[in-house]
């Protein structure tokens, strides 16, 4: 994946945009996962949802506690509720190559993933309904079904670029049909 960037994504995108320095071109800096097991909290499912995180991605993960409670939510402060993990380098590349060429592919009626989940800024965020479209992931050991969120963060100043720059990667979006609104 990085040399695909290097090969064909930068000349692209600098024939495109006319940059004028190479440090210009729109790069992924980091992507960040996040799972949680919301209100259902138990320890052992916490621990069975961070083990599926640490396969997918091949870095153990960070767990996440509650900053206040919520006597609704029947949330106590310092409770464990969710993990998170931020790839950077050669992990980024090959997660974001499995991602594109295995996982997403295995979701049932796949059509391509929205365009409309950019934030302004040039960062792109993706909710993922269920951890075994992942390879890693056997759907017979597996405790409970939960999604994720991964947001890919970019260096893009535009939401424009950092389309393009997805787009070149291989990021499969879906496409607008001319009856669609």
């Amino acid at each position: 994946m990085k040399t695909l960037y290097r090969e064909k994504v930068v000349p692209e995108l600098q024939k495109k945009y006319s940059y004028a320095n190479r440090m210009q071109i729109p790069a992924i800096s980091k992507i960040a996962i996040n799972v949680s097991v919301g209100m259902q909290y138990d320890r052992d499912v916490l621990t069975a949802v961070l083990e599926d995180l640490a396969k997918i991605t091949g870095q153990r993960p960070m767990m996440i506690k509650a900053k206040r409670s919520v006597s609704n939510f029947k949330l106590r402060e310092g409770v464990s509720l969710s993990g998170k993990v931020t790839l950077r380098g050669a992990r980024m590349y090959e997660f974001l190559d499995r991602l594109i060429n295995i996982a997403l592919p295995r979701i049932r009626d796949f059509r391509g993933i929205p365009a409309g989940s950019f934030d302004g800024r040039g960062n792109y965020s993706l909710g993922l309904k269920e951890q075994t479209i992942f390879p890693e992931i056997d759907p017979d050991k597996v405790r409970k079904i939960h999604g994720m969120d991964v947001t890919f963060v970019t260096t893009a100043e535009t939401n424009e670029e950092a389309f393009e720059l997805l787009r070149l990667m291989g990021m499969p979006f879906e496409q607008k049909n001319k009856g669609d609104q």
